[in-house]
């Protein structure tokens, strides 16, 4: 497949993310203050969607409060500043089995809710775009298994379609595009779809460029779709998304360094992403072009 490269492009900031991150920078947001905050900074730096997850302030372990989710919401749709609120539903799949001689009962650390529950902050909240992470995976510890099974992504897409909310799929393999497709010829998702490739994430897709480019050829060529890889090639994959015709995603949830030694903010972090874009000759759009082109509606404050 001959390079594209897209001329328009919009970034994501991925604020903070439900990893074990909180004591690794200070700069990593807990409260919902501080997710907000650091969600308009980015906004401000020339990010057009900011991705949010939410924690529990006191510890910063990942949460899936309604409370917390609906304040992160008051607050960015509250601000001055445009942006395109995109809420994760990837909490509530996570299964962490008793151990490779006894894996049952499950051990501590198991999150396993149903289709309702895992998206009742998207119902009560009501952002323009959601994730849903399109397959179950080994995610990088020895016995934890992100769950999502065919049925459980059929509910939950349903259900994201219904109350108008874009799921943006999150893809880490290409089995994962291929029953993304099969969901949109159910017409369980609307096309053109929205696609988010997660390169680097153990044991998803590695992150080299054939296995980019790979997973790229796999999205239907109407969809839109942005990409991402961790840590230190975060800001490559920025040039590798836009050559191969996408857009960007940044942000602490993914790399929490400017450069080797130097902990960013989620505002350097998009600020660095926009001198790449704008330095490779393309132009980054802002939130009411996204909204625009991905045909998402804006909610007003509660």
């Amino acid at each position: 497949m001959p390079l594209a490269m897209n001329r328009e492009v919009f970034i994501t900031c991925a604020v903070t993310g439900s990893g074990g991150t909180q004591d690794r920078s200070p700069h990593v947001p807990r409260s919902p203050q501080q997710i907000a905050d650091s969600a308009i900074a980015a906004a401000r730096a020339g990010a057009a969607i900011v991705h949010c997850h939410v924690r529990d302030p006191e510890t910063g372990a990942p949460s899936r409060d309604l409370g917390y989710y609906r304040e992160v919401t008051d607050r960015i749709r509250s601000a001055d500043t445009d942006v395109v609120l995109n809420l994760t539903a990837g909490m509530g799949g996570d299964i962490v089995f008793g151990g490779v001689e006894k894996p049952l009962p499950v051990a501590g650390g198991t999150d396993m809710v149903g289709a309702t529950e895992r998206v009742a902050h998207i119902a009560e909240c009501l952002p323009e775009i959601c994730t849903l992470d399109c397959g179950t995976m080994n995610f990088a510890e020895a016995d934890y298994v992100m769950t999502n099974t065919p049925g459980m992504l059929r509910a939950m897409g349903r259900m994201m379609t219904d109350l108008g909310v874009k799921p943006e799929i999150e893809a880490f393999d290409t089995g994962h595009l291929w029953f993304a497709k099969k969901l949109v010829e159910e017409g369980v998702l609307d096309a053109p779809a929205l696609v988010q490739l997660c390169m680097g994430v153990p044991w998803g897709a590695p992150n080299d460029l054939n296995t980019f480019q790979a997973m790229v050829n796999n999205v239907p060529p109407d969809w839109t779709f942005s990409a991402f890889s961790l840590g230190r090639d975060q800001m490559a994959y920025v040039a590798a998304a836009v050559l191969a015709g996408g857009h960007v995603r940044v942000g602490l949830e993914d790399n929490l360094f400017l450069e080797k030694g130097v902990l960013a903010t989620n505002a350097q972090l998009v600020e660095r992403a926009v001198g790449i874009v704008e330095r490779m000759g393309a132009r980054v759009l802002g939130p009411q072009e996204v909204r625009d082109r991905l045909g998402l509606v804006k909610r007003a404050p509660a």
